[in-house]
C-alpha cells in the first residue's frame, strides 16, 4: 500500500527576481517612498517651542512621564479615548481607500512595501538587475560574488539599523538618544528595541518580503470583503489580449490578441504573479506591469491599456460596447453606498473628536464617594459622608482652585490636606494630579432623604473655568 500524498497548508518559498522598471507608477511608488521615509526618520527631529521644563520634540511618547505630545497637544492617560479614535480612524480610512482604490495601501503606503522597494533597489545597485542577479545567486563563491554579496548585506543592516533607531527616537528626546548611541551609552532596553527593529527589518524587507504580504497579512485574506463593481484594480483586457502569441516586426494582427506573450508583467512584479490570470489574493495594486505592459504597447505601436487601473463595471462596459462596435466612456464611481457609509464614520469619529480638543478643559475634576462607611453619625446627630477628591492639572504652571457644593445649601465643608487652608484655594502643582479628602456634613434637622444627588463644583481660580461632577450625599435616614 503506497503512503498518501502529504498535504501541505505552506508553499516552500521561491526566490522572486523582479526586474527593474521605468514608468508612470513606478515613479509615483519612488515618490511616496521618499516622501514616507523622510517622515519616518526626520519627524523626531522637528522641534516645538512648549515653554519651559517641557520636552520640545514636535512628536513625542513620553512613556516614563506617561505623556504623548503631538505639536500643541498633549495628551494624558486619562485621554486614552483619543488614541482609539485615531485607530478607529485608520482603519477606516483604510476601508474607504481599499473600496474606492482597491489595494493602494499596500502597493504604496504600506512599510513591508517601501523598505522591500528600497532593499531591492540596493540589491540592484550591488548585484544588477534580473538576469544579472540570477547568474550571482547561481554562480559558485569568488571574489565578484562575494563583494557584491557583503556590500548589499552591509547596506541592508544599515538601514535596518537606522530604522529600529529612529523609531525609538519617537519615545525619547531624539538629539539626547543619539548622543547616548554615538557613546554607547543607552538603556539595555532601549538598545534591546533597536536590535529588535533592526533584526525584523531585515529579515522582512531582505527575506520574507512578499511571504508577508501572502501569509503573514490579514489584509489580502478579507480585502476582497470591501470590493465592489466599482473598485479600482489592475486588470488585464482579455478581450483585447487574447489570443496571445509572440510577434514579430511587420506581423499582422489580425486573428490575434494584442498581447505578445513577453512576460514582462511578470518579470517585472514583486509578488511573482501573472495579472494575466485575473485579480489574485496576493496582487498588491503597484502599478509595475501596468507600466511594463504599456513600454511593451509602445514599442510594438499599440495603445497603452492592455493592463491598466479599472473598474469591473468599466470592463463590462467596454466589452458590451466593444461588441456593437460602439466606444464607451469609462467612470470611476466614487459616490455609492459603501463609500458614503465609511465617509461618515470618519466624519462623526473626526467630529467627536474635534469637538473633545476644542472643548477641553486645562483641568479635570474626579470625585469618590466613601463606600464603607457610606455615612458617619456625629455625637451633634448630624451626618457626615466622606469623598476623595482629585484635580487633573493639565498646565504647565501651578494651580489655586474653589470648591463648592450645590444641592445641600446647610452642608459644612471641610478640607483634608496637608498645606490646603481651605476649600477656596486647593493649590495642585503643574502636570500633576492633586488629592484631597473632603468631609461633608449636614446637621440633623435638615435631613430630608435617605440619599440626595448632589454636585461639586470647581473653579479655576486664575482663569475663572469651571468643572462640575455629580456624586451622591447619604443619609442613611
Amino acid at each position: 500500500m503506497s503512503n498518501p500524498e502529504q498535504i501541505t497548508f505552506f508553499e516552500a518559498q521561491k526566490r522572486i527576481y523582479p526586474r527593474d522598471i521605468w514608468g508612470r507608477y513606478r515613479q509615483l511608488k519612488w515618490l511616496a517612498m521618499g516622501v514616507l521615509l523622510a517622515i519616518y526618520y526626520f519627524v523626531p527631529w522637528l522641534r516645538w517651542d512648549r515653554g519651559p521644563h517641557v520636552p520640545d520634540q514636535a512628536i513625542l511618547i513620553d512613556m516614563p512621564a506617561r505623556r504623548a505630545y503631538f505639536f500643541s497637544i498633549e495628551i494624558w492617560p486619562q485621554e486614552v479615548f483619543y488614541i482609539t479614535g485615531l485607530l478607529i480612524l485608520a482603519a477606516v480610512g483604510l476601508f474607504f481607500a481599499t473600496s474606492l482604490l482597491g489595494r493602494v495601501w499596500c502597493g504604496y503606503a504600506c512599510p513591508q512595501t517601501v523598505w522591500t522597494d528600497l532593499f531591492i533597489k540596493v540589491e540592484y545597485f550591488f548585484q544588477g538587475d534580473k538576469n544579472a542577479r540570477q547568474k550571482l545567486d547561481a554562480a559558485p563563491w569568488g571574489l565578484n560574488k562575494l563583494w557584491r554579496k557583503l556590500a548589499t548585506h552591509i547596506t541592508w543592516l544599515l538601514i535596518a539599523l537606522c530604522t529600529g533607531g529612529a523609531w525609538v527616537f519617537y519615545f525619547s528626546d531624539a538629539p539626547t538618544l543619539a548622543d547616548q548611541i554615538m557613546h554607547f551609552n543607552i538603556p539595555w532596553s532601549t538598545a534591546s528595541w533597536i536590535f529588535g527593529l533592526t533584526a525584523s527589518t531585515y529579515i522582512m524587507a531582505g527575506y520574507a518580503r512578499e511571504q508577508v504580504c501572502t501569509y503573514m497579512c490579514p489584509y489580502a485574506r478579507f480585502q476582497s470583503a470591501m470590493f465592489d463593481r466599482d473598485t479600482l484594480i489592475i486588470g488585464y483586457d482579455a478581450t483585447r489580449g487574447e489570443p496571445r502569441m509572440s510577434h514579430k516586426h511587420g506581423d499582422s494582427w489580425e486573428g490575434r490578441g494584442h498581447c505578445v506573450d513577453c512576460n514582462m508583467c511578470v518579470s517585472v512584479c514583486p509578488m511573482g504573479i501573472d495579472i494575466r490570470d485575473g485579480l489574485q489574493m496576493e496582487c498588491i495594486a503597484c502599478g509595475l506591469c501596468v507600466d511594463a505592459c504599456n513600454q511593451v504597447m509602445d514599442k510594438v505601436g499599440l495603445p497603452h491599456g492592455l493592463v491598466r487601473y479599472d473598474t469591473e463595471n468599466n470592463q463590462l462596459a467596454r466589452n458590451a460596447a466593444r461588441k456593437e462596435g460602439k466606444s464607451v466612456t469609462e467612470r470611476l464611481r466614487i459616490i455609492r453606498p459603501r463609500t458614503v457609509y465609511y465617509t461618515g464614520i470618519i466624519a462623526v469619529v473626526g467630529c467627536l473628536m474635534l469637538y473633545g480638543l476644542l472643548t477641553r478643559q486645562p483641568f479635570q475634576a474626579h470625585v469618590l464617594h466613601d463606600r464603607n462607611p457610606l455615612f458617619v453619625k456625629l455625637s451633634s446627630g448630624a451626618i457626615r459622608n466622606s469623598y476623595t477628591f482629585k484635580i487633573l492639572n493639565r498646565d504647565h504652571d501651578d494651580h489655586d482652585y474653589s470648591l463648592q457644593v450645590n444641592g445641600l445649601p446647610r452642608a459644612e465643608m471641610k478640607i483634608e490636606a496637608a498645606g490646603q487652608p481651605d476649600a477656596a484655594h486647593l493649590r495642585v502643582l503643574a502636570d500633576s494630579v492633586g488629592q484631597f479628602r473632603v468631609l461633608l456634613s449636614l446637621p440633623a434637622d435638615a435631613l430630608t432623604m435617605k440619599r440626595e444627588n448632589i454636585r461639586f463644583q470647581v473653579t479655576d481660580n486664575t482663569t475663572g473655568k469651571t468643572e462640575a461632577v455629580e456624586t451622591m450625599f447619604v443619609t442613611g435616614e
